[in-house]
């Protein structure tokens, strides 16, 4: 099984490089999965209806989020209904949404991590009531964990090591150089990166954040303009074991 993991996609531009790359990739690799992080897809923050059948329409096939999936008011209801979008895992119970997802043979969980982030439910226990709650066991599992912290990622990627086919880190929108396969046949990498403006400070507009930075007023970013880059993990997975066999960073760019 061949899956796509395309890194935090960033407004207009990400969703505009989505649309330009994704169908020749689906080709070119012959893509069985496509999964995106679409919290910030709307204006730079958070998910709308409209933005999200987007990349449904370019050929996603799943969208997780983060933290900002709250930003735009207008998704909440659709949380609940057949757009196949995630929430983290591991809010508390009753949140509208859901963390978990089958499609198209595989099974994609979204998580969010505690540290530098905010009070959430413990990921790492979080996961494990999830694996115990699946019978039978699907052997294919990806999981979205949306963390700050290289070293969460890191620890819950070791943690996961042969229960999961894959552990992927988005979040920080800084791709990481150290895709891999973990002892047990777990696919890694901390960050996928974004998929949005070169030319910023992780999708903003530069002038705006650096302002942000020496006033410490707080007030809305917009999202950078100019050249697009397009980052992504292309794992692949053996099917009857559920193990990663390969990982692969996939980078392109868009003018």
């Amino acid at each position: 099984m061949l899956i796509l993991a395309i890194g935090d996609v960033i407004g207009k531009p990400g969703r505009r490089a989505v649309q330009e790359l994704l169908p020749d990739l689906r080709q070119q690799y012959g893509l069985d999965l496509v999964i995106a992080n679409a919290e910030n897809i709307a204006g730079g923050l958070g998910t709308t209806s409209t933005t999200a059948k987007e990349l449904l329409d370019a050929g996603v096939d799943v969208l997780t989020s983060g933290n900002h999936i709250w930003a735009q008011k207008e998704i909440i209801p659709y949380l609940d209904g057949e757009l196949p979008i995630l929430r983290p895992l591991n809010y508390p119970p009753g949140v509208p949404g859901k963390g978990v997802i089958f499609k198209n043979q595989a099974t994609v969980v979204n998580l969010i991590g505690r540290t530098f982030m905010s009070n959430f439910d413990c990921p790492f226990r979080a996961m494990d009531k999830l694996l115990a709650e699946l019978k039978p066991k699907p052997a294919v599992i990806i999981v979205d964990f949306h963390a700050e912290a290289t070293s969460e990622k890191v620890a819950m990627g070791r943690y996961l090591d042969g229960r999961v086919s894959a552990v992927l880190g988005t979040h920080t929108h800084v791709g990481t150089i150290d895709t891999r396969l973990l002892p047990q046949g777990t696919a890694y990498v901390t960050d996928i990166g974004m998929t949005g403006p070169i030319d910023s400070v992780i999708g903003d507009d530069t002038e705006a954040v650096i302002q942000r930075f020496l006033t410490i007023i707080p007030h809305r970013l917009s999202v950078g303009k100019g050249e697009t880059i397009f980052n992504a993990v292309l794992v692949r997975v053996d099917e009857s074991s559920g193990k990663a066999v390969g990982i692969d960073r996939i980078y392109r760019e868009v003018k």
